[in-house]
């Protein structure tokens, strides 16, 4: 890569205990240089600028920043829907140009097509692949979820949390070697988000998928992530790439550890600051 890569900001080492890379494996996202502008009121929105990240096949690795920062739009450019201004977008080696199989994703608000059953929206891109077994593999990802025995139920009749379970599903059943997430469990009570986190993790340490999400959330990023990503207030920089080494597999008594608490001091800090910086902006119509 061209760009210096960001300076890792290790909080606390626990490397004993941290999960391994498979370095061998798919998924290895290359984001290099990448600035995306955006017309607006006849001249140009700076969203995101010079970005420049490296994640490892099998990395899950959390975005976070205050909201309007980018963090969606740098997500949304790796999956191929935006294209980025300057700069160059590689999974494993191929440069992005437009949505692809090998890089499911997952929405905030559940994008399930709701004339169908849960079984025909997860078993939908296999079948569009030409997989000869899309319901066999559908069925199995519904398995994963917990969900089973909702297969002949329309997404209207689930709760918000089963809804993303089912989006998940659906994402995973392209196997894919990239899985984005844009707050997926954002719209969730405190309690469901939890359990999602932890069902997400579980999935996550079966397949050992590359795994790109974005959230606001720092007790999430903390939980989930291997590493965490920092974005400033708008345009979109990344300033801040800090490394969680802690132990796996990860339940919610992990929150009130000191280890915990330590990593969340140092990206509240950040967050505090950019989120200051963001007010100052929009006060000044920026």
């Amino acid at each position: 890569m061209s760009s210096v890569p960001l300076p890792r900001a290790t909080v606390l080492d626990h490397s004993h205990s941290f999960r391994p890379r498979q370095g061998a494996g798919k998924g290895h996202i290359v984001i290099d240089g990448v600035g995306i502008e955006f017309d607006h009121n006849g001249g140009k929105r700076v969203a995101v600028q010079d970005a420049s990240l490296e994640i490892e096949p099998g990395e899950f690795v959390c975005l976070l920043g205050p909201s309007g920062c980018g963090k969606s739009t740098l997500l949304n450019s790796v999956a191929g829907f935006v294209a980025p201004s300057c700069g160059r977008l590689l999974v494993d080696g191929t440069p992005v140009r437009k949505p692809g199989p090998e890089r499911g994703m997952v929405f905030q608000q559940h994008s399930l097509f709701p004339w169908k059953t849960v079984l025909e929206n997860v078993a939908f891109g296999p079948r569009m692949a030409g997989a000869a077994s899309a319901e066999s593999v559908a069925r199995t990802f519904l398995a994963l979820v917990g969900l089973s025995a909702y297969a002949d139920a329309y997404p209207a009749t689930l709760s918000g949390g089963m809804q993303q379970r089912v989006g998940i599903a659906r994402a995973l059943a392209n196997y894919p070697s990239v899985l984005l997430m844009d707050e997926p469990f954002g719209a969730l009570d405190a309690q469901t988000r939890s359990m999602m986190q932890e069902n997400l993790l579980e999935i996550w340490s079966k397949f050992g998928t590359t795994v790109l999400f974005v959230t606001h959330d720092i007790d999430e990023a903390v939980f989930l992530s291997d590493r965490i990503v920092v974005m400033s207030a708008s345009p979109g920089r990344l300033i801040a790439d800090i490394r969680v080494r802690l132990s796996r597999p990860r339940g919610q008594q992990l929150l009130t550890t000191p280890e915990f608490m330590e990593i969340k001091r140092r990206c509240m800090e950040l967050i505090r600051q950019e989120t200051l910086r963001a007010f100052a902006q929009q006060n000044e119509g920026h």
